[in-house]
C-alpha cells in the first residue's frame, strides 16, 4: 500500500518498507471473444488459461505533498463509447454524431509509446467535436509493466523509481490537455496493456507509477484515470486498493472483450470499487463500423465515468 505522511514521521531515507497483508486475487480466464481477438493498437486483451499465485504487494510511505489544486464538478456520461488508434475526420466525426448510437469518444493524447501519429488532433478539433456534442476520454500511452511482452512498446517502468517516472508522465499528460484546451477536473486515462500475472515487483511497480501518476494530476488540477486489462492491471489495481494504496485513480477502464455492454466489474473489482459513475469497459475490440456513409475501426466501450470538459 502507499500512505503518506508527515515530514516529521519520515526518516532520512525517506522510504519506509513495509509488508502489507493483502494479496493478489485469483484471475479470472479470458473469454472466448477475447481470446479469439487480435489486440487493437494500444488495446491488447489479456488471456490467461490459469491464474498464477497471488503475489503479496509492499507498503511504500511518502511525504505528503502540497494539496491538490481545486478542481471543477466532475462531467459524466453514460452510454456508448468508441475509441480508435487516430483522432478522425472531423467530417466523420459528424456522421457519425448524426448516426451512429455512440456518444463519447477515447483519443490518446500523449505518451511516448502510442500506436499512431495524431495528425488532426488539435486544440481546434477538440473545440469543433465538442461543438458537435461528443464526450471526450483522453488516454496517456506511455511506459509498461517491466514484466510486459510487447515489442511495439520497448520503454518500460524502472521499480526503482516507477513513482518518480509516474510524477514525470502525468506532467507530460497534464500538458497535453492544457494544449488541447481541455480544462481543469478533465480525467487522463494511463494505459497500461495487458501483462503477465504473478510477479510482485512487476505488479507493486505498476501500482507505484500510479500512484504517483494520480498523485501528480491531482496536484495539476486533473483527474486521473487508468486502463488496463481486467486479467492483470485491473486485477492488480483492485488489489492495492484492498491494501490500502493511496492515492489511486479516480476512474477505471477495464478491457474484457466479451462482448458484454455493461460497467459490472468483470469478477476483477469489488461491488464497492470505482462504483459511483467511476467505470468503463472495453467490451470489444478491432471492429469496422460504417455510420452515415463513413467507416471506421474501432474498438467499442460501455461507458459509466468521467469525461473530458
Amino acid at each position: 500500500m502507499i500512505r503518506y505522511l508527515g515530514p516529521a514521521a519520515l526518516t532520512a531515507a525517506s522510504l519506509v518498507l513495509l509488508l502489507a497483508t493483502d494479496g493478489l486475487p485469483d484471475g479470472s480466464t479470458a473469454s472466448a471473444a477475447e481470446r479469439g481477438a487480435v489486440a487493437a493498437p494500444g488495446r491488447a486483451a489479456s488471456a490467461q488459461a490459469a491464474a498464477p499465485a497471488p503475489v503479496v504487494l509492499r507498503a511504500t510511505v511518502l511525504a505528503d505533498r502540497p494539496a491538490p489544486r481545486p478542481q471543477t464538478a466532475r462531467r459524466l456520461f453514460t452510454g456508448s463509447g468508441f475509441d480508435a488508434c487516430t483522432a478522425p475526420p472531423l467530417e466523420t466525426m459528424t456522421a457519425w454524431k448524426q448516426s451512429s448510437p455512440y456518444g463519447a469518444v477515447g483519443l490518446y493524447v500523449s505518451g511516448s509509446q502510442r500506436g499512431c501519429s495524431q495528425p488532426r488532433l488539435t486544440a481546434d478539433w477538440v473545440r469543433q467535436v465538442v461543438a458537435m456534442g461528443w464526450q471526450l476520454m483522453p488516454t496517456h500511452v506511455g511506459r509498461q509493466a517491466p514484466c510486459s511482452t510487447l515489442r511495439n512498446k520497448p520503454n518500460r517502468i524502472d521499480p526503482a523509481t516507477a513513482v518518480q517516472q509516474g510524477q514525470a508522465e502525468a506532467a507530460e499528460a497534464a500538458a497535453a490537455l492544457r494544449s488541447l484546451g481541455l480544462g481543469p477536473g478533465s480525467p487522463v486515462y494511463l494505459d497500461i496493456e495487458s501483462y503477465p500475472r504473478g510477479d510482485q515487483t512487476c505488479a507493486q511497480s505498476v501500482v507505484d507509477f500510479t500512484v504517483g501518476w494520480t498523485q501528480q494530476l491531482h496536484l495539476e488540477g486533473f483527474r486521473s484515470g487508468f486502463y488496463s486489462s481486467a486479467d492483470s492491471g485491473i486485477s492488480d489495481l483492485a488489489a492495492a486498493a484492498r491494501a490500502g494504496s493511496a492515492p489511486l485513480p479516480d476512474a477505471v477502464w477495464y478491457a474484457r472483450w466479451d462482448g458484454r455492454a455493461d460497467t459490472t466489474g468483470a469478477g476483477s473489482l469489488d461491488p464497492g470499487q470505482w462504483a459511483n459513475h467511476q467505470r468503463i469497459h472495453q467490451y470489444q475490440g478491432n471492429v469496422q463500423e460504417t455510420w452515415g456513409g463513413a467507416t471506421l475501426g474501432i474498438d467499442r466501450n460501455q461507458v459509466d465515468g468521467p469525461v473530458a470538459s
